[in-house]
């Protein structure tokens, strides 16, 4: 499916019109519409490539406390996300980066680095419902489309597929992954707020309090001002955070906590239902500096 920029203008205007409308999908929870030229099976492709790239070039975290409650917080936000086919897979990289992403394919990564910041189970929680909404919100795919549909200028290129190198370059940036910030696609401030709300709702129904959110990016907030302030750090440049943000989680808690039941959330088959869930701390089992 390909759009140039020669022959009749009106005749383009209609194919690219067709070929914008037919792109479009929406995100679960808000119901927003998005330009989407990446589909969703080669979303996946190139999520479970990515991923398999960071764990032969990120050293994995064998520590056990840390991988264990990763599974456990990973498995409850899983269970409740609107991510079908999702292969999911949770992974400690070992990495005083304080970062976390979730990639297309529920292919979930969190640094060591954040886990003295997530401080409990719920604000691991807070950390993985927001990063797993962006994947089910396809953020990553809706900059990439859109970096497309600038960088095509006059067309709107078809080869939308896990195998053209424009595609990966962008996949990249937009999941911010490759080590260069200077690279990476920050999140629209209306995707952020997206993904608070989304991850906000997943978590509630998770079983983890949503209030906990709040606490965790005032967390993250007195750390980056302990680091310098600004968006030097990865998350941040990626993941804006300032008052405003924290005040809009606020607002957001009266629709979240309408879905909160403590211990609610349905487990994979054969997965253990811990305890805990409304933020038993966890941080002295760690064992990760502080």
């Amino acid at each position: 499916m390909k759009c140039y920029a020669h022959g009749s203008p009106g005749l383009v205007l209609i194919i690219c019109a067709s070929v914008l409308l037919t792109s479009c999908g929406t995100v679960p929870v808000t119901g927003r519409k998005q330009l989407l030229l990446i589909p969703a099976n080669e979303e996946m492709k190139l999520g479970l490539t990515s991923f398999d790239e960071m764990k032969q070039q990120v050293p994995v975290s064998k520590d056990p406390a840390a991988n264990a409650l990763l599974q456990k917080v990973g498995r409850r936000i899983a269970a409740v996300a609107d991510l079908p086919n999702a292969q999911w897979e949770f992974v400690v990289f070992e990495s005083k980066e304080a970062n976390a992403f979730c990639l297309p394919g529920g292919k979930v990564g969190v640094y060591s680095g954040i886990l003295p910041i997530t401080k409990n189970e719920a604000g691991l929680a807070t950390v993985l419902g927001h990063e797993i909404a962006h994947a089910a919100a396809h953020h990553g795919a809706e900059r990439m489309s859109e970096q497309l549909v600038m960088q095509g200028g006059g067309k709107v290129v078809g080869a939308f597929t896990a195998s053209n190198p424009t595609v990966q370059s962008l996949s990249t940036a937009a999941y911010g992954l490759g080590g260069n910030l200077a690279r990476t696609l920050p999140h629209s401030r209306k995707q952020e707020s997206e993904a608070d709300h989304i991850g906000l709702i997943y978590m509630a129904k998770a079983g983890y309090d949503p209030r906990e959110a709040v606490s965790f990016w005032e967390r993250f907030s007195a750390y980056n001002q302990q680091h310098g302030g600004g968006n030097t750090l990865w998350f941040l440049n990626t993941h804006p955070l300032d008052a405003k943000r924290i005040e809009a989680l606020k607002a957001e808690l009266p629709t979240a906590q309408q879905f909160y039941r403590p211990g609610a959330a349905q487990f994979p088959k054969g997965y253990p239902n811990g305890t805990g869930a409304t933020g038993t701390p966890v941080g002295a089992i760690i064992g990760h500096p502080r």
